[in-house]
């Protein structure tokens, strides 16, 4: 028996690969987000406690869904490898464990709101090529029985080509799935023209100091940080918005006449709550929309009932939920519904074919991606994702500076050299930055020309670097004329705090 031990478990592991590339595949073509890898992940992602998932985005930054993935892949396996060592001895206790494990993934799909009416199809797919493998392994001669050739609990040379067959026809099926979603038709949407449109960037609003990071961030590396292991895709035809809950008039709003509504253009910075202190969580894009006052006045809200409970619940067609301050969306700051950023339409990453986009407040509580519902109602009535999970019901940027440059991962040089980075305050813009070196006296920064308020602001410093180690702090001073924090604190449960320094070798 225990010659056996190690061939049944990688019967297991076999089958269930196989029945979950095949479930991946069937998911494909019905429902992405039902794969059972992902649907656990998801169920995963909601059931994690906030302490870890913290950890998780501050150690991993925007690879965290990758590892969440492969995790649950690699916890699946070694089940399905103890199902498999249960083969030795009970066909119904292997097959029972291997029910259990697709009936938790077909359950988790079926809880997404948006898998759709098969659901519960690709579970059903992996628990029945599951079990059929295995049990085809079990029989084969040469793996857990013996073919009169190999010594047992050594495989014949014919188990290994039957087990090495599965292993490979799981990888083709599971690769074949992930094309197909990689290779669907991309989504399309187009812009309409803006009445009036921002002219170009002002001279020194990007400075072009090595080392900064642009003023506008490309699309491509503009930060993704989500709940969503598959990123919803909505066909811009099949959309729509509603606005409902305390409002004069529910409206629903389909996307022609959305884009039929005067649009505006507007730079804005947006950063995520999870950022640490000198973190890379944030970015500025060119976002065009239409003001959320507009439509919110379209449903006969027209002005602030000046009630501190009520919120925007706003739902993501993933079923994903905001609670934005309903003052936010109503004062002269420029909320938008966003459908382009930086001169296309929205990326499917960042919220097509719609999404809010809210200055002055992190992501987890203004910037719902693949918006389709507004509703106005009160805190305690309708709590959202993360506030039920103890963050911040407000979510106000604090002030922050960051150093970009020099890095603190490569030594430089002695001799002239520049200090520079972004600070923001969005709401309230930038006054200056000031940078102190070792324990000597804070120095004031060039600061580049603020383009608004609601955006970052790059800034530099000259420096005569001598040879050592040493240490620079940055810290911000905002419009309001308030001196950004020494306080340090974690992302939990408001955004974190503290002065931004870097320790650097000079050669």
């Amino acid at each position: 028996m225990k010659a056996r031990i190690l061939p049944a478990a990688a019967c297991g592991v076999v089958a269930a690969a196989l029945g979950t590339a095949t479930a991946h595949l069937v998911a494909a073509l019905v429902s992405p987000q039902a794969s059972p890898v992902l649907a656990v992940g998801s169920q995963v992602i909601d059931l994690t406690p906030t302490p870890v998932k913290e950890w998780a985005v501050s150690t991993f930054g925007t690879a965290d869904k990758p590892i969440l993935i492969g995790s649950v892949a690699v916890v699946t396996l070694l089940l399905a490898a103890v199902a498999g060592i249960l083969r030795l001895r009970s066909r119904a206790a292997a097959t029972t464990m291997i029910l259990a494990l697709t009936a938790l993934a077909g359950a988790a799909a079926v809880l997404r709101p948006s898998t759709g009416s098969f659901a519960w199809l690709p579970a059903l797919t992996a628990a029945v090529i599951a079990v059929i493998t295995l049990e085809l392994l079990a029989a084969r001669p040469g793996l857990l029985r013996p073919d009169g050739h190999a010594r047992p609990g050594h495989p014949s040379r014919r188990g290994l080509i039957a087990l090495g067959g599965a292993g490979l026809g799981a990888a083709a099926l599971g690769a074949g799935g992930q094309a197909l979603i990689a290779r669907r038709a991309p989504l399309v949407l187009e812009l309409p023209t803006v009445p009036e449109p921002l002219p170009a960037l002002a001279k020194g609003v990007d400075l072009g100091k090595k080392g900064i990071p642009p003023f506008i961030t490309p699309n491509e590396q503009f930060y993704r940080i989500d709940t969503a292991l598959v990123v919803p895709r909505v066909e811009a035809g099949d959309w729509s918005l509603t606005i409902d809950g305390d409002v004069p008039t529910k409206i629903t709003l389909d996307m022609d006449q959305l884009l039929d509504l005067p649009m505006v253009e507007r730079d804005i910075t947006l950063n995520c709550v999870s950022n640490e202190v000198g973190g890379s969580l944030i970015g500025t894009a060119r976002w065009v929309g239409v003001p959320t006052r507009e439509l919110f006045a379209r449903a006969g809200l027209e002005s602030d009932p000046g009630d501190p409970d009520l919120q925007v619940l706003s739902t993501s067609t993933d079923g994903m939920t905001i609670s934005t301050p309903l003052s936010a969306l109503l004062d002269d700051r420029d909320a938008l519904v966003a459908v382009g950023m930086n001169g296309s339409a929205l990326p499917q990453d960042h919220g097509f074919p719609a999404r809010l986009v809210t200055p002055g407040l992190y992501g987890f509580v203004g910037a719902t991606k693949w918006l389709t519902r507004m509703t106005v109602t009160t805190y305690d009535a309708q709590p959202a994702y993360w506030t039920d999970r103890d963050w911040a019901t407000h979510g106000t940027v604090k002030t922050q500076a960051r150093i970009d440059t020099p890095s603190p991962s490569a030594g430089i040089e002695a001799g002239r050299t520049v200090i520079g980075g972004v600070a923001w305050a969005q709401g309230r813009g930038i006054d200056r930055v000031e940078v102190r070196l070792d324990d000597g006296p804070w120095r004031r920064a060039t600061l580049g020309t603020e383009a608004n308020v609601d955006c970052w602001r790059q800034w530099f410093l000259p420096w005569e670097a001598t040879a050592g180690r040493h240490e620079i702090t940055v810290r911000a001073t905002d419009g309001d004329g308030s001196v950004q924090t020494t306080k340090t604190a974690s992302p939990f449960p408001s955004g974190a705090s503290g002065l931004h320094s870097i320790a650097v070798d000079v050669g």
